[in-house]
């Protein structure tokens, strides 16, 4: 991925590019183990503006029904302009098939903050309909 052809930084990569809110970070998915194994994939966020390497980065999930679901290895470290999540991981009922609002928070001073809309869980046999409400 070349940030240089982004319009916008903050970008989501899983198949495509998608522009997200922030000017100054990008957000980038490697999809090549992400149905062929029992891991996700790694998770990347990667800053464009100058963040010490030590900073912590921390991903956050929520929608209307549930604003806050639980992830397992939710934070990384920067580290060379990159912060690299493995193994993230919704835990418990976080919404099969909803979307959500992703927060990335970068803890410098101030804090940079980056929101990502309508992402959609996707789990590692794929992506998932919702269980309908009633059985039949």
């Amino acid at each position: 991925m070349n940030a240089r052809h982004c319009p916008v930084s903050l970008v989501v990569c899983i198949t495509n590019q998608t522009s997200t809110s922030s000017p100054e970070l990008l957000w980038e998915r490697e999809v090549a183990v992400l149905f062929s194994s029992r891991e996700f994939a790694v998770l990347r966020v990667v800053a464009l503006g100058a963040v010490q390497d030590g900073t912590v980065v921390t991903i956050r999930a929520g929608n209307d029904e549930n604003c806050c679901a639980e992830i397992r290895n939710n934070s990384a470290v920067m580290k060379n302009q990159v912060a690299k999540f493995n193994d993230l991981r919704f835990v418990g009922r976080s919404g099969r098939g909803k979307s959500f609002l992703l927060t990335i928070t970068i803890s410098t001073t101030p804090p940079q903050v980056a929101t990502y809309s309508k992402a959609i869980k996707v789990t590692v046999d794929g992506p998932r309909e919702p269980r309908s409400k009633s059985r039949e």
